[in-house]
Formats: structure tokens, C-alpha cells, sequence
């Protein structure tokens, strides 16, 4: 008998699915005090939560019987995964049960701001009568871009089109067949579909990439009267940005579900007051009652399968039965993630191809080695759980080709991982290796041979090897008040081109990074957080 604790709400069905399972015991005590749950939970094989529940590692430890944490929802940052991992519990969650509630709220978003929707209805509250007042936009034969082309942005997209809208989509990880399936032209650079579009509406998550993708200069590029609708994550649309675009009138209208801080501070909404045509709502994308039913029952048919060792669709981790092995390979796990999360930085563009190589006597453990490297890359682009088990799928379903190698012989090392990634006509190299079994390093980027400490910030140069570069470097750095932890270099010859790697204790800022640019004899600046 399988004994489950339910420790937050959720919908009843979800309940139900468990307890007509005849082997199956459901515990539901959705407003149990975290106390009482150490004390319990080492009765139990399976909790289930949502974001309430705190599953730290005391918790772990107490729970000698779990196997299943399911998490009602997609964010596990109330979970501790590494504890959980390495105590072989595998953590389940519900992606994509929401993508309707989005998809609807968009498109509620999108209309209530081109027709004026929620002004009128206060007019009418006020017993005013002002029809003239509310003349309105038909999305009819408007041209809609659409920034991430996943499950919402597709549902988006068919709305859209039914309405009778010309949708375009920026998305550098989804492949041209699937938006020619959707009848959408994809376009593969972001300031040309912003030239042409009267609707922006962003259905990304949050990276290195997406952060203040829409900023000052797209917004100047973008025609005078547009709309922007973001109910995706806050932060990709720089707000101050925004404000004065709307304060200029060259963006007529906003919705905005998101915010870069959430509850936004008084202050910004204050400052949005100012403007009639806003359209507010609090992150309440997942609020249905047929989203909340669907995390229910994919929770609870994820916790069923996991309990009986059958295949998950939805696995947060990646346990390790023999808990020997990973300690055997562990850092070299951490490496190729981190591999895989500088290549990622480092290329800009869209990735289409992953080639693996991993040489040595490390070999025989390819295949979760590869999966970290694809792991590292899909992190900064996806915005739901990438593991070991499902990164080769997820690659997979983004139109990613992997090619993948192993080999016992090894050029230079030990143990010897390479990833090279192409898109859009352009490839990129990253190649590391772990001494004396500890200390992880990257040794090659792209021709150039390095000795990179894979931590932190890292502040990437290509610049002419010539003599007062890297002084001009330091100086600007420090009068930023950026200090630097290390330093390596890479040339070809003497005289030529060199890439120099600077390990920093903070991020330098846009404006800082603008004068390394500036520097003569700089070719390119690219600053990478691993």
C-alpha cells in the first residue's frame, strides 16, 4: 500500500484520480503546519504540494519511506532538489497545464486594450454616455508579432489567425515546420518583426536572452501606435522603457499580466496611472478553474506512474539509484551543464545543432554527460525543469539535432568533453576538462586554447594582442568598482587576435560594457553567468 500526503489544496478531482487507486492511501491536509509534517512524513512514500509546503532537506531526511514529491504546478523552488536527488526521490511537476488559462488571458488582454474595453465599462459605472470617446482598433487584418513560439504562443497564434490577423513569430528554438503547421511566418531576426507589426505580444521565459529584449532601441524601431501585451514573465520588457515610449505615444496601448517585480512596487503603478489605455491584471495567467483541475489530475497521474516505476513524462530531477555513481561522476556533470550553459551565452544566436564529443575514461558514462550539456543549453532557454531524463527529448521537440560521440581516446586529457553548436551559419566550440578529478576547466573556446575557472561571472574579449589592452580593460573595470577574481588568455600567435577570460566578483553594467566595446583595439565583448 502506497500511502500519499497531500499538503496544499488542490482541485478534487485530482483527489479522486488517487483514491480510487486501490493500493493508493491518500492523507489530504491542505493546511498542515510544517511542523506536524516532520513528524508525519516518514509514513509516507509520496507528498504532493503546491507552493505552500517547504520540502527542505530536514524534511528529506525525516521521510525514509518518499519516493514521489509531486509539485501541483510548474516552479519547484520550494523543493530541495539536490537533497532529493541524491536521495534517489523523484520530483514530478505539471507543465503546460496552464497553457489555455494564458492563451486566453492574452487574448482578453489584447482585446480589452484595442476596443477600449475596460475604460468603457468605468465610463458607463460613472453614468456617462461617451461612445465617441471609445472608438476602437479591429485586430481584423492587424499583423501580430508573437516573441517564443512554444505552447502558449502557438495557441495564441491560432486565435489570432481566427480573428484574422497576419501573425508573425521571433523564436531562434523553434523549427521553421512547426510555425508553417501554424500558418505563421517565422522570422529570424527580432527588429525586422518589429518594424512590421501593430501587436507585440511575448510568450518567452526568462533568460540571459529575453532580459530587456524589448527595450529603448526596439521600441524605436517599432511603428508609432503599436500595442504590447506581456503575460509571459516580467523583466523582458524593460519597464522604464516602456513608461516613456507611452509617455512619447509611440506605444498606444499595454497589458501587462507580469511585472519585473511582483507585487510591483506602488510606485510603478502609480507612474502607470497616468495612462488611460493600461490594462492590469496579477500574474493570474494559471487562475481557472479548468487550469487548476488539469494540475490536479497531471499530478495525480504523474504520482501513480512514479509509484509504480513506470515512465514520467514530467521528472524535475534525475535520481541516481547507486548513489556511488554519482559521486563518481558528478563533476564532470557539473562541468558539461555549465558547458552547456556558457556555449548557450556564448553562441547569441539561435542553436539548430548540438555535437557532443566526451573521450576518455569517462566514456562509458556518455549518455548522462551528454544530457547535462543539452541540460545547460535548454535551461536558458525554456522556462519550465530540464533534467537528465528529459533534456534529449526537449531537445528533440525544440527541432534540435544533437550529434553525439564518445570515444576511450582522448587528445590532451584524462577526460575530455566538447561541445560544438551551429545556427543561422555560425558555430561555436567550448571544450573542458576535469584535473585531478576535481577541478573543472574549460580549455578550449571556439580556436582558442584557455584555462578557464567555470564559475560565476566570466567577462569574454577578443581583442587585438597588442600592449596597453589589458590595462585600458582594468581601468574602466575599476572605475565601475567591478572587481576582477582571475584572469586567463588565449592567442593564436603574438600579434594577433586574443581572447581574454575575466573571472568577477559582480556584473558589469550595460553602460560599462558599451566603453569595453569602445576600446579601440576591443572586436567583441560578451559577458556569460554560469
Amino acid at each position: 500500500m502506497y500511502r500519499v500526503l497531500i499538503t496544499d489544496p488542490i482541485a478534487p478531482k485530482g483527489i479522486e484520480i488517487l483514491k480510487k487507486e486501490p493500493d493508493i492511501e491518500v492523507v489530504n491536509e491542505p493546511d498542515i503546519p510544517y511542523e506536524r509534517i516532520l513528524e508525519i512524513v516518514s509514513d509516507f512514500d509520496c507528498i504532493i504540494t503546491r507552493s505552500r509546503t517547504p520540502v527542505t532537506k530536514e524534511l528529506l531526511e525525516r521521510a525514509k519511506r518518499l519516493r514521489v514529491i509531486g509539485r501541483a504546478g510548474v516552479g519547484v523552488d520550494n523543493i530541495d532538489l539536490d537533497e532529493a536527488t541524491r536521495r534517489g526521490i523523484l520530483v514530478v511537476n505539471t507543465p503546460g497545464a496552464n497553457t489555455i488559462g494564458a492563451t486566453e488571458l492574452t487574448m482578453m488582454h489584447m482585446l480589452t486594450i484595442l476596443r477600449n474595453g475596460h475604460e468603457a465599462h468605468s465610463s458607463v459605472l460613472q453614468h456617462r454616455w461617451d461612445r465617441k470617446r471609445f472608438m476602437g482598433t479591429e485586430l481584423y487584418g492587424k499583423t501580430l508579432g508573437i516573441i517564443g513560439l512554444g505552447n502558449i504562443g502557438s495557441q495564441v497564434a491560432i486565435r489570432a489567425k481566427a480573428f484574422g490577423m497576419r501573425v508573425l513569430a521571433y523564436d531562434p528554438y523553434i523549427p521553421r515546420e512547426k510555425a508553417d503547421r501554424l500558418g505563421v511566418k517565422l522570422v529570424e531576426d527580432l527588429h525586422e518583426m518589429l518594424r512590421e507589426v501593430d501587436v507585440l505580444t511575448i510568450h518567452a521565459p526568462l533568460t540571459h536572452e529575453t532580459r530587456d529584449m524589448i527595450s529603448e532601441k526596439e521600441f524605436e524601431i517599432m511603428k508609432d501606435g503599436v500595442y504590447i501585451v506581456n503575460c509571459a514573465r516580467g523583466g523582458i520588457v524593460n519597464e522604464e522603457a516602456l513608461i516613456k515610449y507611452l509617455r512619447l505615444g509611440k506605444v498606444k496601448g499595454v497589458a501587462l499580466d507580469v511585472y519585473s517585480k511582483e507585487p510591483p512596487p506602488p510606485e510603478f503603478i502609480d507612474r502607470l496611472k497616468e495612462f488611460s489605455n493600461i490594462s492590469l491584471s496579477p500574474h493570474i495567467g494559471a487562475n481557472t478553474y479548468e487550469s487548476q483541475e488539469n494540475v490536479a489530475v497531471i499530478v495525480a497521474q504523474q504520482v501513480i506512474k512514479a509509484l509504480r516505476g513506470m515512465t514520467v513524462e514530467y521528472v524535475v530531477n534525475a535520481p541516481f539509484p547507486d548513489l556511488s555513481v554519482l559521486t563518481l561522476i558528478k563533476p564532470h556533470l557539473d562541468l558539461a551543464e555549465k558547458m552547456g550553459r556558457f556555449i548557450v551565452q556564448w553562441a547569441e544566436e539561435g542553436i539548430r545543432e548540438v555535437h557532443i564529443e566526451v573521450r576518455g575514461d569517462i566514456s562509458d558514462h556518455f549518455h548522462p554527460v551528454s544530457a547535462a550539456v543539452l541540460k545547460g543549453i535548454l535551461q536558458e532557454v525554456v522556462d519550465f525543469p530540464v533534467n537528465l531524463i528529459n533534456a534529449s527529448y526537449v531537445a528533440r521537440d525544440r527541432g534540435i539535432k544533437v550529434e553525439e560521440l564518445s570515444s576511450e581516446e582522448t587528445p590532451d586529457f584524462k577526460h575530455y568533453i566538447k561541445v560544438v553548436v551551429r545556427g543561422n551559419g555560425t558555430e561555436k566550440t567550448v571544450a573542458g576538462t576535469v584535473l585531478e578529478g576535481q577541478l573543472p576547466r574549460i580549455v578550449q573556446i571556439d580556436r582558442y586554447r584557455v584555462d578557464v575557472d567555470p564559475e560565476g561571472i566570466l567577462l569574454v574579449l577578443e581583442n587585438k594582442d597588442v600592449p596597453g589592452v589589458i590595462g585600458k580593460i582594468g581601468s574602466i573595470l575599476g572605475e565601475a568598482k567591478v572587481n576582477i577574481a582571475g584572469f586567463r588568455l588565449g592567442r593564436e600567435k603574438k600579434g594577433g587576435i586574443a581572447l581574454g577570460i575575466l573571472n568577477l566578483d559582480d556584473p558589469v553594467p550595460e553602460g560599462v560594457l558599451e566603453r569595453l566595446r569602445n576600446i579601440p583595439e576591443v572586436l567583441f565583448v560578451k559577458q556569460v553567468t554560469l
